[in-house]
């Protein structure tokens, strides 16, 4: 079990949104779960939904926010969208799944920002 702290932050977060082209729910969870670990990410719950005619969804949720997965299996390309309020850590994440044999493609080269 994570023990959690709590940390005083700015209210800023950083997206990282793009595609992958894979669609099979057991290769998605092993690398998005593998990729979140190695990038230092603390995983609290995990929430898969597989739909009629193979649809798939996962949602992570994490100490420093979370990260979705929605399959278009027509297609074969999954969307991914991470939030975080850890700019290191989903820099980490970026990294590690461009560095990964899959394609992916990003929405941006940079992770957006959002602050107030």
């Amino acid at each position: 079990m994570n023990t959690l702290e709590h940390v005083k932050l700015e209210p800023k977060v950083f997206s990282l949104k793009g595609w992958i082209l894979l669609v099979e729910p057991k290769r998605l969870f092993d690398f998005f779960q593998n990729e979140l670990q190695t990038a230092g990410f603390t995983i609290l719950d995990v929430s898969e939904c597989h739909f009629p005619q193979n649809g798939y969804t996962a949602t992570w949720i994490l100490a420093e926010s979370h990260l979705a997965i929605h399959t278009f299996t027509e297609s074969g390309w999954t969307y991914l969208e991470l939030t975080s309020c850890n700019g290191h850590k989903a820099e980490e994440f970026k990294k590690s799944i461009m560095s990964s044999s899959f394609q992916i493609k990003l929405d941006s080269e940079r992770l957006q920002k959002s602050s107030i």
